[in-house]
């Protein structure tokens, strides 16, 4: 049973944190208006690659467990709590 459970709830926390990497280097550079954009572009770039690092994993560990739709949606779910959270501290 415990090792059911955390197959089940590691791709959903690795999501979670790949989501708030993204959510950051997708809007966090609108904080610094005046920072050349190549500048802004390859911070969001970096944040990305640090996003993609447990977005991978996620969905390689998730998929033993749920099918790529349920993997989808369920990134899909986080995008919206974490945005939401990232627009009442932004």
């Amino acid at each position: 049973m415990h090792g059911s459970l955390t197959a089940a709830l590691l791709p959903i926390f690795l999501l979670a944190i790949s989501n708030t990497f993204m959510t950051v280097a997708w809007y966090g550079h609108l904080n610094y208006k005046s920072a050349p954009l190549w500048v802004v572009v390859l911070a969001s770039w970096g944040i990305a690659l640090l996003e993609y690092c447990f977005a991978v994993p996620a969905n390689r560990y998730g998929h033993a467990v749920y099918s790529a739709a349920e993997l989808k949606t369920i990134q899909e779910v986080i995008t919206l709590f974490v945005f939401a959270g990232f627009s009442v501290w932004f």
